[in-house]
Order: C-alpha cells, then sequence, then structure tokens
C-alpha cells in the first residue's frame, strides 16, 4: 500500500532524474524547458499531496537508506511537522514550475538554460530532503545541496559582476550558518550518546536526551544562528537583498517564498521538537530579534526602488513576524499556558504558509514586469496596468495580502499574532508584561509602513505615465505566467477566508509541539467564524466580510451605471498646469521621503544634487542631476570590518608563497617537527 513517505520520496527521486537527465535535451532548449519544468511541477504536486495527507491523518512514517557512511545511513521521518512545511515548499514549487515554463521562455536566443533547469530541480529536491531529513548527517547534506543549487542559480547570469558578488556573499553567509548548525548537531549528538561514538546523530536519539540547561542554550544559540543566517534575521540579513533580486525571478519566488521557510522549519523542530524544554528568555530572544527584524525589514524596503529588492527586503520583515509567533509560543510555553502557545505558534505558522504565497505571487508578478520591460528600477516604469491589466491585478491581491488588510490571507494570520499578544496579561513576569504592549504597537506599525510601501509599490510601476527614457514594447504575459500567479492569489483568497477549515487541518501540529488544540476553540461559531480563544473575546469571519465588499461593490456598480448619464469623464485637473508629463509624477523616491526624513538615521543616507550647466551661460543650468544612496549601516558595522580583517589576513600569508622550492621544504620540515613534538 502506498504511503506518503513514499510519494515524498518518488518526488524527490523523479526530481534528481530531471536533474540527471536535462542535460539530454541540452540541443532543444524548447523542450528542455517544457518537459523539465512540467516533471518538476508534478513531482511538487506529488509532495504537496504527501504533505496534505500526513497533516491530515496526524501520521509519522519512517524510512532508514542504507546510502549513507558505514554504520552512518540516511533515515527519513515524514511526521506532521515536516508534512506541514513539506506542503508549503511544494505548493509555491508547483505555482512556479507551471511559470517558469512560460518565463524561462525569455532567456531563449540569449543563453542556454540548461544549468538554470538542473540546479531549479536539485534546489527544490534539497529543499524536500531538508524538511525529510531524520538524522544529522542526512541534514546537513541535503542543506548543503539546497545552498549550493541556489547558490549557482543566483549566479545564473555570471557575466554580470553583480550577480557574481552576490552569489559570493550567499555562500558565505551559508555556510557560516551551516557550521554554526554542525556545531550545534554536535552537542546535542555528544549529550545524547556521549562523545566516544555516533549513535546520537539520529534526531530519535537526541528526542529522547535530557540536556542540561547550560548545554542546551549552548545548542540552541548555535541552530538559531545558523538557522537564521539562513532566514536573513536582522542583523544576519545583508546578502538577502543583494542575492534575491539578481537571480531570475522564478528562482527569487522560490528562494523568499519556501527556502527561508526552510530555517523557520529547522528553528522549530530543534527547540519545540530535539530540545523540547527551555527557558522564558529563549522566547524573550527570538521575540525582540523578529520585532527588529520586521520594522527594519519593513523601513529597508521603503527606502528601495528596485522592484525586486523592494520585495527581498519585505521578506526580512515577514520572517520576522513568523519569529514574533514563534517567541510568543515558546514564552508561553515556558510559563505552563499551552492554550496561547497553541495560538502564537498557530498565528506563526499560518503566516509561514500566508508568506509563501503572497511572496512568490508578488515576485512572479515582478518577474513578468522584468521579462516585458527588461526593467528593475521603478523609477523607468509606470502605466503598466493599460498594457499589462492582468499582471496589475494579480500583483495588487499580493499587495494587499502582504499589506495585512481583509479579506485575503496575510490579514489573518496577522490578526491572530496581535490575538496572541492581547493575552499577555496572563503572563507572570512584569518584563514580559512591558514587553508585550511594545511588541504589539511594533506590530501595528510594521502592517502600516508595509501598507504604504506597496502603495508606492504598485501606484509607481502600474499607474500614472510611462517615466522611462526608452519605450520599449510592452506586452501582457503568457498564460501560464498568467495561470500560475492566478492559482497563487486564489489561494491567498481562500487562505483569507477560509481560516477555520485551515486551522482544523494544521491544529495537529499545535497538540503535539506545546501540548494543546485550537481548533476547538477557533470553530466554536462554526466554520464561518474565526474565534481564536473565545467567541466573546474575538472574532472574525473573512466570507462575511469578502461577501459584504463584494457587495457594496456590486451596489455601486450598479448604481452608477443603471443610468449611463451619472458618470461623466473630464481632463484630470492639472493643478493649473496646461499640460502634465510624467516627470511631475510622484516616483518611488519621492514617495519615500517623508519616511526617510523620519526614520533617516538609522540609515546611511547619501543626497547629492549637482548642476548640468548649458554651454551658453553657466549660470542658467540645463538640468539638476540628483542622486539618493541609502546604505545599511550593518553592513559598515558588522561586515566590513571582518571582510577588511579577512584580507588583511590574506595578504599576510600570502606571503609565505615565495615561489621557492626551498621556501616550501623548510615549511614541510618545520610542520613534521612540530608533529612529532605534539606526538611524544
Amino acid at each position: 500500500m502506498i504511503t506518503p513517505i513514499d510519494i515524498a520520496s518518488a518526488s524527490i527521486v523523479l526530481l534528481l532524474i530531471t536533474f540527471l537527465t536535462a542535460g539530454l535535451l541540452r540541443r532543444n532548449q524548447a523542450l528542455l524547458i517544457k518537459v523539465s519544468f512540467s516533471l518538476s511541477a508534478f513531482a511538487s504536486l506529488a509532495a504537496l499531496s504527501a504533505g496534505i495527507w500526513t497533516v491530515g491523518s496526524g501520521i509519522t512514517e519512517r524510512v532508514t537508506l542504507i546510502i549513507g557512511l558505514p554504520d552512518l545511513p540516511f533515515h527519513l521521518r515524514l511526521d506532521p511537522l515536516a508534512g506541514y512545511f513539506l506542503t508549503v515548499v511544494g505548493l509555491l514549487s508547483f505555482f512556479v514550475s507551471i511559470y517558469s515554463t512560460g518565463y524561462v521562455k525569455g532567456f531563449l536566443g540569449r543563453r542556454s538554460v540548461t544549468r538554470l533547469v538542473v540546479f531549479y530541480c536539485l534546489f527544490i529536491a534539497g529543499m524536500f530532503m531538508v524538511v525529510l531529513a531524520d538524522d544529522a548527517l542526512f541534514f546537513l547534506i541535503s542543506w548543503e545541496a539546497m545552498a549550493a543549487a541556489s547558490y549557482f542559480l543566483v549566479m545564473f547570469e555570471d557575466e554580470n559582476a553583480e550577480n557574481r558578488r552576490a552569489a559570493f556573499l550567499y555562500m558565505v553567509v551559508a555556510h557560516v550558518g551551516a557550521v554554526a548548525i554542525l556545531l550545534s548537531f554536535g552537542v546535542m549528538a555528544g549529550l545524547a550518546a556521549g562523545f566516544e561514538n555516533f549513535n546520537g546523530f539520529t534526531f530519535d536519539a537526541m528526542r529522547q536526551a535530557q540536556f542540561p540547561t547550560g548545554w542546551a542554550t549552548v545548542a540552541f544559540l548555535l541552530a538559531f544562528f545558523g538557522f537564521a543566517a539562513k532566514a536573513g534575521v536582522v542583523p544576519l540579513h545583508v546578502w538577502l537583498p543583494e542575492a534575491h533580486p539578481v537571480a531570475p525571478s522564478n528562482v527569487s519566488a522560490l528562494m523568499s517564498g519556501v527556502m527561508l521557510k526552510t530555517a523557520i522549519y529547522g528553528i522549530v523542530r530543534v527547540t519545540f521538537d530535539l530540545l523540547k524544554v527551555f527557558p522564558w528568555w529563549w522566547g524573550a530572544f527570538v521575540l525582540i530579534l523578529g520585532i527588529v527584524s520586521a520594522v527594519m525589514g519593513v523601513l529597508y524596503a521603503l527606502m528601495q526602488h528596485d522592484l525586486k529588492r523592494l520585495l527581498a527586503y519585505h521578506s526580512v520583515e515577514n520572517i520576522g513576524i513568523i519569529l514574533i509567533g514563534i517567541g510568543l509560543a515558546m514564552i508561553f510555553k515556558s510559563f505552563n499556558l499551552p492554550m496561547l502557545a497553541a495560538l502564537a505558534l498557530i498565528a506563526g505558522l499560518y503566516h509561514t504558509m500566508n508568506h509563501a504565497m503572497f511572496k512568490g505571487l508578488l515576485f512572479m508578478g515582478a518577474g513578468s514586469v522584468l521579462h516585458a520591460t527588461r526593467e528593475r528600477n521603478m523609477e523607468e516604469m509606470g502605466g503598466l496596468i493599460h498594457r499589462m491589466p492582468w499582471t496589475a491585478a494579480l500583483f495588487l491581491v499580493g499587495c494587499i495580502s502582504i499589506s495585512a488588510l481583509p479579506p485575503f490571507n496575510g490579514f489573518v494570520s496577522e490578526w491572530l499574532t496581535f490575538q496572541a499578544f492581547l493575552l499577555s496579561p496572563s503572563l507572570p513576569i512584569p518584563m514580559m508584561r512591558l514587553l508585550m504592549p511594545m511588541g504589539a504597537a511594533l506590530l501595528a506599525l510594521t502592517g502600516a509602513l508595509a501598507a504604504a510601501c506597496f502603495v508606492k509599490a504598485f501606484g509607481v510601476t502600474f499607474l500614472g505615465h510611462w517615466r522611462g527614457h526608452h519605450n520599449p514594447h510592452i506586452h501582457e504575459t503568457d498564460w501560464s505566467m498568467r495561470s500560475a500567479m492566478l492559482m497563487a492569489a486564489l489561494t491567498c483568497l481562500l487562505l483569507g477566508i477560509l481560516p477555520t477549515l485551515y486551522i482544523e487541518w494544521m491544529d495537529i501540529l499545535s497538540e503535539q509541539l506545546v501540548g494543546a488544540k485550537l481548533a476547538a476553540s477557533a470553530a466554536v461559531g462554526g466554520w464561518m467564524w474565526l474565534t481564536p480563544v473565545a467567541p466573546e473575546r474575538a472574532s472574525y469571519s473573512g466570507i462575511v466580510v469578502f461577501v459584504g465588499i463584494i457587495a457594496v461593490y456590486g451596489i455601486v456598480y450598479f448604481i452608477l451605471h443603471v443610468n449611463p448619464g451619472k458618470i461623466h469623464r473630464g481632463p484630470i485637473w492639472d493643478c493649473g498646469f496646461e499640460k502634465l508629463t510624467s516627470r511631475m509624477q510622484y516616483n518611488a523616491t519621492s514617495f519615500s521621503m517623508p519616511i526617510r526624513r523620519i526614520f533617516g538615521f538609522l540609515f546611511k543616507i547619501k543626497e547629492e544634487v549637482s548642476l548640468v550647466p548649458q554651454s551658453a551661460h553657466p549660470a542658467f543650468p540645463k538640468k539638476l542631476h540628483y542622486e539618493l544612496k541609502v546604505r545599511d549601516r550593518f553592513w559598515k558595522w558588522i561586515y566590513k570590518p571582518v571582510a577588511d580583517a579577512s584580507f588583511w589576513c590574506s595578504r599576510k600569508v600570502g606571503r609565505l608563497q615565495q615561489g621557492r622550492i626551498q621556501a616550501y621544504l623548510i615549511y614541510s620540515f618545520v610542520t613534521i617537527i612540530i608533529l612529532l613534538f605534539f606526538t611524544r
């Protein structure tokens, strides 16, 4: 009888087969695109079905593969937590694979796409293997396979120095994080079975161990640092806005939408499943970093005029919101408040799925704009709603969702997070009762700034007139790209109007991880009403809000169109100017100026205005040239000193390369003498 783990394993095998055989079709690039992305879509759909089945049934399956090192086989485990993240990765990978059949065609005639197809399949397979791994060895192998594949995808257009620099930075941060994860697993494995053998390398051995608080803290901090580097948590985020914009947009959608979630999976797995018991300050630490990441991420995003870079910074923000939910769950769990812990954990995991859907949709929309205009700079866009109406409408759905506005999905998970904050007076420590209102206020600020940011992103990109210095032949994307975005948009809507059914499906996670279920209280008013803790305390009905919005729109439309004479069209108000040009429009830089004036102290801002004089008389300049540079202070505070020290050490060590055989023989002789001295 076929089981979910069989289906999940088959999806990985299919992706690896596609990865290995892509070279056979390299001479027919169009056929390669159709076959490879169709197979990856089918594999993703299979993994999605396995994940839904596992979470819905609450089963746990294990498989041991005798293909690792001697006495170190690979262990696979598909439990509800792994099934949930398999669902998240599989669903977005399915949409993006369909999208890729149209998007990747844009590279035909310019460069070979074989490498893109090969590492795309390996990338998805690596993410599937990460969530299925049940031992430290297989987890790290899968983690490195995922990182290596994404490195080559970021560097796909390697003729650009920007791509090479971003890929190198990403790989350095990823490997530093991987070393921290390795050390964390080493601590837990050693404490689980002693440091004399490798019997503790399986996650089952770690689950059965009782870790001393001190060593557990060391393991947690190492693991959190390693996973936070992959997730882009402030201040470990600097690679993210460099790598995501330069990667192909289908890859950016996967990296931002689901690759970051593998890090969230690692944090939840280590904290709630392997360590189990933790002091309250662990949760406070995660909560504070989540709040800082949410606020700083949205402020960084507001300063950007590169559309994909703006979306990348919003990933920092949303990872922060997810960590807020996880941090609250850890705090409530440590104070033995399982119901509140379940509420916070469900909020964080719900936002994990929501972010995957709306961020994948937004990156696919940005990819459609890039595909049509060959432009990422919003200052060179405008008026695209007239030429790309489908893309504009679907991108707007993503903007509403990420801005946490009803009736779409972003509102539900952030509303649940607010409910967890509002119940914080139950905590016995006064400091926590002070931190919680501050966190709720900053989360509200984040939501308001996110809405402002996407008013800017949508308005500057799709509304007004074309600002570009060139006038390309802009056309709507093909149906494969539109259908993928449409499915993602519908998913955002369904997750927003049917949250009770979704929480009932995923409720097994909170029961297994924190010992309480939320579905009973969440659905006490029926499937239409979401009541997280009690109906007298808070309730929300996404479907009622949706029907109300549709009804209001329908009534207004009917009133205005039943009598054609009620609508009068005239020229736009021109503020006294006879002719409006695109140069008079708000652009991305001017839109963010008020926010920049308030929060500018958080950034390193450099503004320059230069005059371009006329040849006839220098007193009458031909034009003004304005340049704005907004830089990340964390780069100067943390990363630049490390980079400078590394280069300094490299130059010093480089002096050892004398180029003479006599010097190298002396080095070898000294090394042998030192080794003999220490082996006596």
